[in-house]
């Protein structure tokens, strides 16, 4: 990470608002961008949907894993819901601008759902964990309250620090270009359009992404190599076959191969 400072070439020019890049080099795919945007968005609400009233009005379904799997269906709707509708409504009037509010709204909303993703991957692995490697302790270990407790925590503890990163990203001033890279208000194509200097902000994000995304990878990637080293101990194949969940780890590569913003800064 380089010490980076930006100096605005003449005034400084104080923007309300911004420029979202919206396919502009293929207007004549506008329509049917929409229709499969629209259609990716329809397919998220639904499934995830419908996963969440399943989980709630099935009572063999009450258990923590299908607590979990709710809250974090709940989660996707969510975040799918901050970025989506905007970028359809952009798609379909052509007016691609976004005030500094909206803007700073957008990305909060983003990186505290983020947050909130990932912590509730780890507290997923760690459920898995403790059903598989201590599975007598399970009952007394994964209660009630202990689930509502790591939820909440989950929601909850990324809040302050995304808000005051946010905060801090747009009280920087801005240079003359109000053009954002990028499909929705995210972290690096905002910090390039702005001006002073970079290196504290562009360590808080850093420092961020290592708190939020890597810490939790590091948990759920220790968690499932005791969770396979326990497996593999088992006598037959059909007790491993009925322990390992296979369906954990492809939720855990798509969230965090594809659906983490703070990884691609």
């Amino acid at each position: 990470m380089k010490h980076q400072v930006k100096t605005p070439e003449g005034n400084l020019t104080v923007w309300t608002e911004f420029v979202l890049w919206e396919f502009a080099d293929v207007p004549h795919l506008q329509w049917f961008l929409f229709g499969m945007f629209f259609v990716i968005y329809m397919i998220i609400l639904l499934g995830n949907g419908t996963l969440l009233v399943i989980t709630k009005v099935e009572p063999a379904l009450h258990t923590p894993m299908y607590f979990f799997f709710g809250n974090f269906s709940f989660v996707e709707i969510c975040y799918v819901s901050v970025t989506l509708p905007r970028m359809l409504m952009n798609l379909g009037t052509q007016r691609r601008t976004i005030s500094l509010v909206a803007c700073a709204t957008q990305m909060c909303c983003v990186l505290v759902l983020g947050a909130a993703e990932c912590f509730l991957l780890a507290v997923m692995a760690y459920d898995h964990y403790v059903a598989i490697c201590n599975p007598l302790q399970y009952p007394l270990v994964m209660t009630h309250k202990v689930c509502l407790q790591l939820v909440a925590a989950s929601w909850i503890s990324g809040i302050p620090i995304q808000v005051g990163l946010t905060f801090q990203i747009f009280s920087l001033p801005f240079c003359a270009s109000r053009v954002i890279n990028h499909f929705f208000c995210n972290i690096p194509p905002v910090l390039k359009l702005a001006c002073g200097e970079m290196f504290t902000n562009e360590l808080m994000v850093y420092m961020t992404a290592l708190l939020f995304v890597s810490a939790p990878y590091l948990f759920i990637l220790i968690s499932y190599i005791k969770i396979i080293s326990t497996v593999l101990k088992l006598p037959s194949v059909t007790s491993r076959a009925k322990a390992f969940l296979p369906a954990h780890l492809i939720l855990q590569w798509c969230c965090y191969s594809l659906n983490q913003p703070l990884l691609h800064i």
